[in-house]
């Protein structure tokens, strides 16, 4: 039995009052000692950050503000390393969670872990997504502050399921309701919907989004998540009309194709073949991958996409998201109008003008009539195409904020947003993400410096101002009014004349050439053109230097639309797509702004929502490039630490203290290090905590003491601190061991003493039993008295209990247990009443019908038991209504019966008087009347009154005879039958005629009246088989197997 079972017992015990009040105080001296060695384990103990210090040498720390040399690239990547190989994907940058994607399941995101996390303070446990959401979830509703968290990382890193874990553990910690989880379902379909429009296979990512996510999580003011708002940034539309090598188009388009039905396709007028669309074959320029082999020049099929189960969780999560039947429908059409469109094929007349030569196309979409040349006419189709999937994209993400929306809440921000990219040509798209990072950085920087400085103020510590690098130098480069990148490309794309990407290019290097952080290929020395075209521009962002390639600049940021196009659009008869293209718009004869500002506009409409919010951060990296667990690709990742800025971050949060704790905190888990502060401290936590430090030995330069933190500049420090502790915890140890030995020496002499007692009671009581139950047998046959009335209890007890078990279940079952002599009248009595309850209980059951059955077995069981061979083979076939419907009865029969009922009717074989015979007839049975019918006629009626009686065999056919009086004139004389159903036509014609008495069953032979005073006779005879014959001797001769010996 364990201490605690012990422990149990005695305070459960009142007399035991001193036993109790010395548990108690060892309880608390255990619990004293042992507070601090809390750890978290598989079995969800909890780690606190400074119990995982001491295991530092084998998984490393989970914070690298605590590495000792911090500014060392190759310390901080060790240290990732180290916690990478032992799947500790997770690690701290003070509040900033470094997170590394392991391409395997790890069983880290359970409804237990997710427990672990719920409400608890962020460095009490391991780091974690979980602590992340958890800790800003109680900012929000403790502070009453909106919050938002960032994520960050290139395509692959792990971005998008970091964003699906933070959203499932909201839906699973957060209080709920029958609305509230109607949303919560929402929030979370919303992300397979959102994944197969704006998602796609990639070089480097199997599900890569195409498009920027910020999506606010809305609590109402009891903490449940009660709507959400999506925004979206820079859709990569050109993937609409052409993918690299190995990669693909958006994932619905595949989705479609591959799981719709039959029926639908047809109606979309698609193939379930990919191969057959233009817009899914189509490649651009870039390095060829492994896929791209299997698949040359396109990539349809990727084996760990399964298209058709996800068309399945698609179509699911749109019903669940809030869209009826036609939307879905007139949604799908347009993207098969997307495939048709980009299968249209263009012809060039004499006059240059382009006509349509795939005329198989035109029953799906409008016809184009421009006076366009053939390359014009392509690109018209790929803009119309472009502008068709990008504005379908931002109509269903206003679509899905309809379904969530909620006014006047706490709102909780996530942003899933690309990371830097640095490809080996990188045009637009790239720049534009690029820049979205430098304004992140440079808030990022701003934030965590003005957190720094505001609980450094917060505590009464002097700020001691940090260098960096300020990045606003190129944000300025990018942004800035008239001189700045996106303002000449503007101004380039607007400007009258034969303006292109080289003109573009020149202008820059007039206007912005002497830039610190730009440079091109005529601006450069020697040395950087031989790695530059003559077409790129470098940049030198915060995370290194980008080329990037001017061609498609200028056609990119322009991104319009012939207006006859947009006429066309605003003429279609899908609801979806008059939404989309709007009539105004035609009026308007403003230009529209170029894709680069619109960028700028919503980019400075994000800065201003994350200024407006606590901030989070999660960094995500991407171990590798194959996709493989396990493996740590150290360029590739050193590649992403310094795009990330994660040194840098690094270096920004250890420009003051390394470690800061509360002090409550603190001296909880470092009180048992000083005698003094041990085993508790009765004053003001800072004197506490100043006593403690001072017997530790900490020197001024290393600590610094706030209103309720104390701050450690050094991780060693902290870590000689740790080791103190661990060598402290075996000698306590080893101590409270002791203690608890002797004393629980002295409990399990006492509990065994008890046991002793209770056997020896349980014995003696044995015995006493034993020896009733022996003086009671030598007794049992004299009359009741004190020796025996112990065993004669038992006995009827006994059989009482073994009757019970063994009561008959039926009315047919006779069984019953054999009572002892003295219950033997008893017994009877019992089985008399159980055997009528029984029969009562069964006849109160019984219906009309089954009564009349079991009547009519009874008449037949009376006639025929032991008489007849084939009355056996009848007793478990039920006797039925009649042989004959009404379709296998002349009508002229029923006409001629008139009123009389009929009751049975049965198809017989009638033998005749001469020669015997055989003749089919019918046999009816009415109510007052025997009717031998042939086909239309009435051969003959017999009435039941004049019927004399009625002969048969004791063998197994099924030959009788009726009886008639010889007197009768209207009878010819006695008639002579077979019947397949022997027992239940007689038993029948019995009840009927009331002649139950008058049926004979004869052995050997009849005797029968043949008319005018003569007689035949009928002989049976067993046989191996049934034979009806005229014998040699004129009798009709009957053999019948013989079925029963009776």
């Amino acid at each position: 039995m364990s201490l605690l079972s012990f422990g149990l017992f005695l305070l459960l015990s009142p007399a035991l009052f001193l036993y109790r009040q010395w548990f108690l105080l060892l309880t608390s001296l255990c619990s004293s000692s042992l507070s601090s060695l809390q750890t978290l384990g598989s079995d969800g103990v909890r780690i606190t950050m400074e119990s995982a210090l001491t295991a530092r040498d084998r998984v490393g720390v989970q914070d690298f503000v605590l590495l000792e040399n911090h500014t060392s690239e190759a310390a901080f990547m060790e240290n990732l390393r180290k916690r990478f190989k032992e799947n500790l994907i997770y690690t701290y940058i003070g509040s900033v969670l470094v997170s590394v994607n392991p391409y395997k399941d790890l069983e880290i995101y359970t409804k237990n872990h997710m427990e672990r996390y719920r409400g608890v303070n962020f460095y009490e446990v391991s780091p974690h997504i979980y602590a992340v959401s958890d800790n800003s979830y109680r900012s929000m509703r403790t502070e009453r502050k909106d919050q938002c968290i960032l994520i960050s990382g290139e395509s692959g890193a792990g971005k998008t399921e970091a964003s699906k874990k933070i959203l499932q553990y909201y839906a699973v910690t957060c209080p709920a309701s029958d609305q509230v989880e109607t949303v919560k379902d929402r929030l979370l379909q919303s992300n397979p919907v959102l994944e197969a429009f704006g998602n796609a296979k990639t070089l480097r990512n199997d599900n890569s989004s195409r498009f920027g996510k910020y999506m606010d999580i809305q609590f109402d003011f009891k903490g449940a998540p009660v709507g959400g708002h999506i925004l979206n940034y820079l859709l990569e539309k050109s993937r609409v009309v052409h993918q690299n090598h190995g990669e693909r188009n958006f994932h619905i388009f595949y989705q479609l194709i591959e799981g719709a039905e039959e029926d639908l396709l047809r109606r979309l007028g698609l193939e379930r073949n990919p191969q057959q669309y233009q817009y899914l074959v189509k490649v651009g320029r870039s390095r060829l991958s492994l896929s791209c082999l299997m698949h040359p020049g396109n990539c349809p099929k990727v084996s760990s996409i399964n298209d058709r189960s996800d068309w399945k969780v698609v179509r699911k999560a749109l019903s669940v998201v809030g869209f009826n039947e036609d939307e879905v429908e007139e949604l799908l059409n347009i993207i098969a109008s997307v495939l048709h469109l980009g299968n249209i094929q263009y012809g060039g007349e004499d006059s240059g003008n382009a006509y349509i030569t795939t005329d198989t196309q035109i029953k799906y979409l409008a016809r184009l009539k421009s006076p366009l040349n053939l390359e014009q006419a392509a690109s018209a189709r790929d803009a119309l195409s472009k502008a068709v999937y990008g504005r379908t994209f931002t109509w269903l993400v206003n679509k899905i904020n309809v379904s969530l929306a909620y006014r006047n809440a706490s709102v909780i921000g996530l942003l899933d947003i690309y990371g830097f990219e640095v490809f080996q040509h990188n045009s637009f798209e790239q720049f534009c993400i690029n820049y979205c990072n430098e304004k992140l950085q440079q808030l990022f920087i701003e934030l965590t410096l003005k957190s720094e400085q505001d609980e450094y103020e917060a505590e009464g510590i002097t700020w001691e101002p940090v260098q960096y690098f300020n990045n606003k130098i190129i944000c300025d480069l990018v942004e800035e009014k008239f001189k700045g990148i996106i303002s000449i490309l503007d101004e380039e794309c607007l400007r009258p004349g034969d303006a292109s990407d080289i003109t573009f290019l020149e202008k820059l290097e007039n206007t912005v050439g002497g830039h610190a952080h730009l440079t091109t290929h005529k601006l450069a020395d020697g040395k950087t053109r031989k790695v530059m075209g003559r077409e790129e521009f470098r940049l030198l962002h915060y995370a290194g230097e980008v080329n990037y390639n001017v061609n498609g600049f200028l056609d990119k940021n322009n991104d319009l639309l012939f207006r006859n196009l947009k006429e066309v659009m605003c003429m279609s008869d899908n609801k979806i797509l008059t939404q989309c293209f709007d009539r105004a718009e035609l009026k308007d004869n403003k230009r529209p702004e170029t894709a680069a500002t619109q960028f700028k506009t919503s980019l400075a409409k994000l800065m201003e929502i994350l200024m407006s919010k606590e901030p989070s951060y999660v960094r995500c990296i991407k171990p590798n490039d194959a996709k493989q667990a396990g493996r740590f690709d150290e360029v590739l990742i050193r590649h992403q630490v310094k795009y990330l800025g994660l040194m840098e971050n690094l270096r920004v949060r250890r420009a003051g203290f390394a470690y800061r704790r509360h002090y409550e905190t603190f001296l909880q888990r470092y009180k048992s290090l000083c005698p003094e502060t041990w085993p508790s401290w009765q004053g003001k936590l800072a004197d506490g905590v100043s006593t403690l430090v001072k017997h530790l030995g900490y020197k001024p330069e290393e600590y610094k003491l706030g209103r309720s933190k104390i701050f450690i500049r050094f991780p060693k420090t902290l870590f000689a601190t740790e080791d103190a502790l661990e060598t402290r915890k075996h000698s306590l140890g080893e101590r409270e061991r002791e203690r608890v030995t002797s004393r629980a020496v002295v409990v399990q002499a006492w509990w065994r003493g008890i046991l002793a007692c209770r056997r020896a009671q349980r014995r003696r009581e044995a015995a006493n039993t034993i020896r009733r139950f022996i003086k009671g047998f030598i007794y049992r046959h004299n009359e009741r008295c004190p020796e025996n009335e112990y065993f004669l209890d038992y006995v009827r007890y006994s059989f009482l209990m073994k009757l019970r078990r063994n009561l008959p279940k039926t009315v047919l079952d006779k069984s019953w247990p054999t009572p002892p002599t003295a219950l033997i009248e008893a017994s009877e009595q019992l089985r008399k009443l159980y055997m009528q309850n029984m029969v009562w209980s069964y006849c109160k059951r019984i219906n009309p019908e089954w009564k009349h059955q079991l009547e009519q077995k009874m008449v037949a069981s009376e006639i025929f038991k032991n008489k007849k061979d084939n009355y056996p083979q009848s007793v478990p076939k039920l006797f039925v209504g009649t042989r004959l419907n009404g379709e296998e009865i002349n009508p002229k029969v029923l006409q001629s019966l008139g009123s009389e009922k009929m009751k049975y009717a049965v198809p017989v074989t009638k033998y005749d008087r001469k020669g015997y015979k055989a003749r089919p007839r019918q046999l009816l049975l009415t109510s007052n009347s025997a009717v031998i019918v042939e086909e239309a006629k009435l051969k003959q009626r017999i009435d039941y009154a004049a019927l004399k009686g009625i002969s048969v065999s004791s063998l197994s056919d099924g030959v009788f005879v009726l009886h008639v009086p010889t007197e009768d004139k209207k009878q010819k004389g006695d008639v002579v039958l077979q019947s397949d159903h022997i027992i239940e036509t007689l038993t029948k014609v019995a009840i009927c005629a009331d002649k139950v008495n008058s049926i004979n069953i004869n052995q050997g032979s009849i005797t029968f009246t043949m008319g005018q005073g003569k007689e035949g006779i009928i002989d049976f005879t067993s046989g191996s088989e049934l034979l009806v014959a005229k014998a040699k001797n004129g009798h009709l001769s009957v053999t019948a197997p013989r079925l029963n010996s009776r």
